[in-house]
């Protein structure tokens, strides 16, 4: 018979001896891998160089290297062999590796390919049909094109031209922001050349793919439209050289193209930057320079400043929509800005311009119909128009917008005008 304090002691666990401290068992998966480009660099050269020049072979060979090859952590080397041929050192030169029986690099990339067309679309494909396999790798490709970039003057002539055709293909497919083409300007690239004959090799190749209104729009996306000058070296940046050289490149249809829509968006960006100056009463020496900085950086003509002076100032205000005492708003604003005026209407074409201009606005904002003498008065005064102008435009160079009701608003101006001058010559 078994007691009751012996099935007690039957009932109860006995307790392992254990040592002190605690173990934690790792996981596999949990441990941190090693960062071995230089291993992942040798996987991928011996790959291409089994697979040869047949991209279908290195497509196939790269898309099964996938699931065995860390894509996601070393596709920056990944890129520099398909671009390069190996893997990038800061700089732009391959990377040197202790044991030397190693290849070091590949002629199955970009920088080892026939320079032709066919050829280079073949390794954008290459490089597409990756991106679509392997959707991560595309930020890391717009970061690789950033990068190689910088590095164009590490490669030669003939690898800049093969790495500007292909980056064309790639941003003109949206693989590649525009946005990668900023990394060419850089001081030293601009000085020597580099940034222009890329930019050049660029163009070239997308007017062979799209047209001029695509091309455009890819560098107003990277808000390259209004610098292209800023590629040319800084002894070369005259509107003369400018031309010339797309004109010497057999790229005369996208100058003219590029010249039409450039001059809008330089003058949009200009009015952007001193309307916010007007708004806040800024001194008038701190938008003049902002201005004549402007002209000159962009060779704008007098007119098309003045013009677009006029503009800027009547966009700046909010008028009254009363008639009779819009024309005391409207001239207390331009007595106070007719230094700016003055400034961009030295020669009679612009004044002419400026005129022509007033005339079109006072047309078409009923409200000024009858302000459009006050307004030429006022600077006439203030020496903005000039005598000479004033009767060239009453006498053969108006606008036919509202003329019955301008030519009559400054008949008696123009007598006077007329009047002043014979008075002038009989006192001479």
């Amino acid at each position: 018979m078994i007691s009751f304090c012996s099935c007690i002691c039957m009932n109860q666990k006995v307790e392992k001896p254990t040592l002190s401290g605690q173990r934690i068992k790792t996981r596999k998966r949990d441990e941190k891998e090693k960062y071995d480009p230089s291993g992942f660099r040798d996987a991928i050269l011996q790959g291409l160089n089994e697979a040869g020049p047949n991209l279908d072979a290195v497509y196939k060979f790269l898309d099964t290297a996938g699931s065995k090859l860390d894509y996601r952590r070393y596709g920056e080397v990944l890129f520099d062999i398909l671009l390069a041929g190996g893997h990038l050192a800061p700089g732009g030169t391959i990377v040197d590796d202790v044991d030397t029986s190693k290849p070091l690099r590949t002629d199955v990339c970009v920088f080892s390919a026939e320079n032709n067309l066919e050829s280079l679309k073949g390794y954008a494909q290459l490089i597409t049909k990756l991106i679509r396999r392997y959707k991560y790798l595309e930020k890391t490709l717009e970061d690789e094109f950033k990068k190689v970039l910088v590095f164009l003057k590490a490669f030669s002539p003939s690898e800049r031209t093969k790495l500007a055709t292909v980056t064309s293909i790639l941003i003109g497919s949206g693989l590649v922001p525009s946005v990668a083409l900023t990394s060419c300007l850089q001081d030293h690239l601009i000085k020597d050349g580099i940034a222009l004959e890329f930019l050049l090799d660029f163009f070239k190749t997308w007017l062979m793919e799209k047209d001029a209104p695509t091309l455009w729009t890819a560098l107003r996306k990277a808000g390259l439209e209004i610098r292209l000058m800023e590629f040319f070296p800084t002894s070369r940046r005259t509107p003369e050289i400018f031309s010339e050289t797309f004109k010497n490149h057999g790229m005369s249809s996208l100058l003219e193209y590029l010249k039409v829509h450039q001059s809008s968006s330089v003058k949009k960006d200009l009015q952007q930057q001193v309307a916010p100056l007007l708004k806040s009463d800024a001194p008038l020496k701190e938008i003049l320079l902002l201005l004549k900085d402007y002209q000159n950086k962009h060779s704008l003509l007098e007119n098309e400043l003045a013009v677009l002076v006029w503009k800027t100032l009547m966009a700046a205000v909010e008028w009254n929509k009363k008639e009779e005492l819009v024309a005391e708003q409207a001239l207390k604003h331009l007595k106070k800005y007719s230094a700016l005026l003055a400034a961009f209407t030295q020669g009679a074409k612009a004044e002419l311009a400026l005129l022509l201009k007033i005339q079109e606005y006072c047309y078409d904002n009923m409200n000024f119909m009858k302000v459009f003498r006050k307004i030429v008065v006022v600077l006439y005064k203030t020496d903005v128009l000039s005598e000479d102008v004033i009767l060239k435009w009453y006498k053969e160079a108006h606008s036919s917008k509202g003329k019955t009701v301008f030519l009559e608003q400054m008949k008696k101006f123009v007598e006077w005008l007329h009047n002043a001058e014979e008075e002038s010559e009989e006192e001479d």
